[in-house]
């Protein structure tokens, strides 16, 4: 799995000019599966995001994660994180996971950091064309692989 978290002051989620999810402070997260993706890429991934400290402190140290403020997140399904873009200038989704393996862990992910959490994690729609707004808070911006946990 691989993940771009931004910290936001707010962001929010549109399908065909309708607003479907926002959110003040806390994380904006694109999420893509790929074909090798587990239950222990999920639990992982859930972990880091949790307790990943890029919040500041009182002191303006990134020092306190997403639990410490009383962030929210908002998880957006983005297989185009899978691109490859080595041979010619249009790019290849073939490591992006089938929708067969890729919606339940997407889901899976949701739940399991709504339950961390202990609020609702709010999403886009799986495969649909979303418009995403964001306003970086930071700018911050992290990238994560469950391939490259070491």
């Amino acid at each position: 799995m691989r993940i771009v978290i931004q910290r936001v002051s707010k962001a929010s989620v549109s399908i065909g000019g309708k607003l479907k999810s926002s959110i003040g402070r806390g994380f904006l997260i694109l999420l893509g599966v790929e074909e090798t993706d587990t239950l222990d890429d999920v639990d992982w991934l859930v972990h880091k995001v949790a307790n990943l400290r890029i919040f500041d402190d009182d002191e303006g140290i990134m020092n306190r994660s997403i639990l410490d403020v009383g962030g929210e997140a908002l998880v957006v399904s983005q297989f185009t994180l899978f691109a490859s873009y080595k041979k010619g200038n249009r790019p290849s989704w073939l490591r992006a996971a089938r929708h067969e393996l890729s919606i339940p862990l997407y889901e899976a992910f949701c739940a399991r950091l709504s339950t961390t959490m202990g609020r609702d994690t709010k999403t886009g729609e799986f495969g649909a064309e979303m418009q995403v707004e964001l306003f970086n808070d930071g700018p911050v911006t992290i990238c994560m692989d469950t391939k490259n946990k070491e």
